[in-house]
């Protein structure tokens, strides 16, 4: 991770009230490998003189197991070992694994296995005025299958609330332990453990949203976690010191939301300052195995559903054959053959390209070498809508003409800079018809791209950021 400076001799340090400088703990529920935004924020706050612990989660198979390593220049990563049954409940592993894996083979729910038995309708008597409904069984097998999907589900959902609170109390020990003077909870699900700091070592909150939490894309069948997530959410922000988000409308939801006597803070996800990447430092063409000349539309980030990915495999099936998808960025092999089914289905599929991941500081540099870049976010929940995704920026940042979907931050982002053009959300016709007319006609948009790269850097953002931390660690400062 790159230290980022601020200023030719770095920022003004950050104090407490009594003049030392401050512990910050960074509470995230993931293993912080690849997470920009914090790793990002702890650069900035370690250059201003914090003392900077990361609490994360372990993750063993992904190669990052447990314990305290460093980050950056002196930033503590402290991961907490992630919940296992075969530590805490040997003897249930192998019934859940088995459960699990007979969830995955059953049929999906809808998915007749067998045709229903129908018994046949019974005749009504003769002084009888109304007639029975015929009844209706159900195979055995089709119920099992049901029934093992239902337990593996249960089962599933029963694990992942131990995971989350078996990372809570384990991030809570660690933090008091540490004894820090603010306690930075990234999203709503580390909010609980932060209030539990707070409550036993006086630290002061400071709650940063990187989405809209409790209006997030989650399934829609959980009748008990929503109305958790949304009290804890409602506590912590109450007790917090400083409230952060990274868009303008969610900010503006927030501080509507819970009548905050003063807006968050936006603290926007783009990346650092650099060098404009070169067209010729791209590397989508090589690792995709392109010509020079097939023209590419790029796509930065995690390849999953509500991206916009489906759409825009039915509008490259509107384009030309020179004219390919390239994505940089990684996905789950049950979502990536959903992907690739579509594509064989529209004819497409030799068109299409996944090039895996790259560091997040390479990713400009990377699709440098693209002829536009589609930024398509689908509005399936409030926090989708008021997304500004870090993967706009970091095409503005490549010199990218930016197909974008018209959501409200998205639109203000793309429109006031002339970067590129916005289409209507679900039309395939319309997307096609905004892809083509930027890779006909780039240079325009590629000039302001180049622009206004300058002016979306991190260190910006950071001055917020620091500015905020300033008024929670004095609030003095922030009545003058």
């Amino acid at each position: 991770m790159t230290t980022l400076p601020s200023g030719a001799d770095g920022p003004a340090p950050l104090r407490t009230a009594d003049g030392r400088p401050p512990r910050v703990a960074v509470l995230v529920y993931n293993d912080c490998h690849n997470d920009a935004r914090v790793l990002k924020e702890c650069a900035s706050l370690r250059a201003a003189g914090a003392e900077v612990r990361i609490i994360a989660v372990a993750r063993d198979l992904a190669g990052y197991g447990p314990g305290l390593t460093h980050v950056g220049d002196g930033i503590e990563l402290s991961r907490q070992r992630e919940f296992s049954l075969r530590t805490y409940a040997p003897a249930l592993a192998p019934l859940t694994a088995r459960v699990a894996a007979a969830g995955r083979r059953a049929p999906a729910p809808g998915i007749a296995t067998a045709a229903p038995t129908v018994a046949p309708a019974v005749v009504p008597d003769a002084g009888r005025t109304a007639s029975r409904r015929p009844a209706v069984r159900l195979p055995a097998a089709r119920l099992r299958s049901a029934l093992v999907r239902r337990a593996a589900d249960l089962g599933d959902r029963a694990f992942r609330s131990l995971a989350l609170g078996h990372y809570w109390v384990l991030a809570v020990l660690d933090a008091v332990a540490w004894r820090p003077d603010v306690v930075h909870a990234n999203d709503g699900n580390t909010l609980a453990p932060a209030l539990a700091v707070r409550a036993l070592t006086g630290a002061s909150i400071v709650y940063d949203a990187h989405e809209l939490w409790t209006r997030r894309n989650v399934r829609g069948d959980r009748w008990l976690a929503p109305h958790v997530e949304a009290a804890i959410e409602r506590l912590g922000v109450a007790r917090a010191a400083g409230v952060i988000s990274v868009s303008p409308s969610i900010v503006r939801w927030l501080e509507s939301r819970y009548a905050l006597p003063v807006a968050p803070t936006l603290v926007r996800n783009v990346p650092p300052a650099a060098a404009p990447p070169r067209p010729e430092d791209g590397r989508l063409r090589e690792l995709a195995g392109l010509a020079p000349d097939d023209r590419v539309i790029a796509y930065g980030g995690r390849i999953t559903t509500s991206r916009g990915l489906e759409e825009t495999l039915d509008a490259l099936a509107l384009l030309p054959e020179d004219v390919h998808l390239v994505m940089l960025g990684y996905g789950e092999e049950t979502y990536l053959r959903t992907l690739g089914e579509r594509a064989d289905a529209l004819g497409v599929a030799a068109r299409v390209h996944r090039v895996g991941p790259v560091a997040p500081d390479e990713v400009s540099t990377a699709l440098a070498d693209g002829d536009v870049s589609v930024v398509h976010v689908r509005p399936t929940c409030l926090s989708y809508e008021y997304s500004l995704p870090n993967k706009l920026f970091e095409s503005i940042r490549a010199g990218l003409p930016v197909a974008a979907a018209d959501l409200p931050d998205i639109r203000e982002v793309v429109t006031s800079l002339g970067v590129g053009r916005v289409f209507e959300e679900d039309e395939p016709a319309d997307l096609a018809a905004t892809l083509s007319s930027l890779l006909e006609s780039p240079e325009a948009y590629r000039d302001h791209a180049h622009a206004a790269a300058p002016g979306l850097v991190w260190e910006h953002e950071a001055d917020q950021l620091l500015a905020l931390y300033r008024r929670v660690l004095d609030p003095a400062e922030g009545a003058r």
